[in-house]
């Protein structure tokens, strides 16, 4: 039989309108999920297990009162730096003051209007410039597929807790790749929309807001929320009317290309090359047009935005004062230092290769509707390190499949597509056109029906 933590948010639903389930009973099979897995995963921060009992009663009296909101009842939780009322943002780091925010984010905002039971918030690394669960604030945290390896980052509190089953719904933040990162290393569907489709605060070039599930069904039903308007970010998108229900798709005719290879950066391990090769094939059964497509990212975009990024993070860390500088994470802080010294035309110019990247990825899509490929060229990794290589002089070997995204806009989903023999997912990345956020959803939904049910690691004793 199923256990109440581990139905979907649309199963929920469902469950709750015919009146089988209470979302009091659910939210209370969540909170013994999160006391057996917690104390080995560390997932969480600000967790709130009373504040979530109050939230479910509330739930319960509108459904019983025929008033339900459109996620009423279903837990989840948000990212830490996504400012939630009376909560303090670390941003994952040590050197951080805690002051509680005076208001919601957007993203945080839409869930609690939609009537979403939030749990709490999930763990990040140091200023979220780590695809791994790595903080000088939080605990360490770890992948339930394998509790010695990492669930990615730098949305890692969400990665783990949605594949450990701390309820359906779970936000995530990613600049380069930073929601598809976890969601392929932890087994998750795990959407970057289109830049601008759902309202974030404070804004930034290529920065997104964007679900985490374990269903296809479940982001599109949180899409329908994110993406409603708000006017305190600047950048965002004209609201859009989508049916982001209708995730039906025809495969016939569909022109697909099925990249490989980055060209730079880790090569592709075998096993992760043969289960993304299995997807295209799968596609192409159905009827899709399947054609190779080569690397579209160089090595002067990756050195140039790595030369970008370091200064603009040395031009907050190094403003610390050196009691501060301490604190954060010394990988972090090694990486970032790099910046300082770099002189203006390097940083403009590797700026302005974030604009070729993106030239570089519209150009690649110009031919199909859809780009298949690996989220990461290799599976999860020791939980004690930064990253897959762990070193601070290369760290984004491993986002070549997933950056240029940001850069251009386009929205791409993480789709599990497998596992290695040793038990570890596999992502499937599928990238679309810009502003096809239901599209890429559709896609990932017909290969969700063609791949099959996932079992997901079970929960420890309590």
């Amino acid at each position: 039989m199923t256990d109440l933590a581990d139905l979907s948010a649309a199963e929920l639903l469902s469950a709750y309108r015919g009146r089988s389930l209470s979302p009091v009973e659910v939210t209370e099979a969540v909170i013994a999920r999160i006391a057996a897995w917690e104390p080995k995963l560390d997932a969480l921060w600000a967790y709130d297990p009373d504040a979530a009992r109050v939230q479910a009663k509330a739930s319960e009296a509108r459904w019983l009162r025929g008033e339900a909101l459109a996620l009423d009842g279903v837990p989840g939780t948000i990212k830490e730096n996504i400012r939630t009322k009376g909560v303090a943002v670390p941003l994952g780091t040590a050197a951080n003051d805690l002051a509680p925010s005076a208001d919601d984010a957007p993203p945080a905002a839409r869930l609690r209007e939609a009537g979403c039971v939030i749990l709490g918030k999930t763990t990040m690394p140091d200023y979220g410039m780590l695809s791994s669960g790595l903080s000088s604030f939080h605990r360490l945290a770890r992948n339930p597929w394998d509790v010695t390896k990492n669930p990615g980052g730098s949305s890692a509190g969400a990665g783990a807790a949605g594949a450990a089953g701390y309820g359906p719904l779970h936000v995530g933040t990613d600049i380069g790749g930073s929601i598809r990162l976890p969601a392929g290393w932890c087994g998750l569907v795990g959407l970057k929309p289109s830049f601008g489709r759902v309202p974030i605060d404070p804004t930034y070039y290529g920065r997104v807001a964007g679900p985490m599930t374990r269903t296809v069904e479940d982001a599109a039903l949180m899409m329908r929320e994110l993406s409603k308007p708000d006017a305190r970010d600047g950048m965002s998108l004209p609201p859009q009317d989508i049916d982001w229900l209708a995730l039906d798709i025809d495969l016939k005719g569909l022109r697909i290309g099925l990249q490989r290879d980055a060209g730079i950066g880790l090569p592709v391990e075998p096993e992760t090359k043969a289960a993304v090769e299995a997807a295209a094939k799968a596609f192409a059964d159905a009827g899709a047009i399947v054609e190779p497509v080569g690397p579209h990212i160089t090595r002067a975009m990756l050195d140039g935005l790595d030369d970008f990024w370091r200064q603009r993070a040395w031009a907050d860390i190094g403003a610390l004062p050196a009691e501060k500088q301490a604190k954060v994470l010394p990988y972090i802080f090694q990486w970032a230092k790099g910046g300082q010294n770099l002189p203006g035309e390097r940083v403009y110019r590797g700026m302005s290769q974030m604009m070729a990247m993106r030239d570089a990825a519209l150009k690649a899509i110009l031919p199909y509707d859809f780009i298949l490929s690996p989220v990461s060229p290799v599976p999860s990794y020791p939980a004690e390190w930064a990253s897959p290589i762990n070193d601070p002089a290369k760290p984004f070997e491993h986002i070549c499949f997933t950056v240029a995204a940001n850069m251009s806009d386009q929205p791409a989903v993480s789709v599990h597509a497998g596992t290695t023999k040793a038990g570890l997912p596999i992502g499937l990345q599928i990238t679309g056109r810009r502003f096809d956020d239901l599209g890429v959803l559709r896609m990932a939904r017909a290969w969700e029906e063609m791949r099959g049910p996932i079992i997901w690691p079970r929960a420890p004793s309590a």
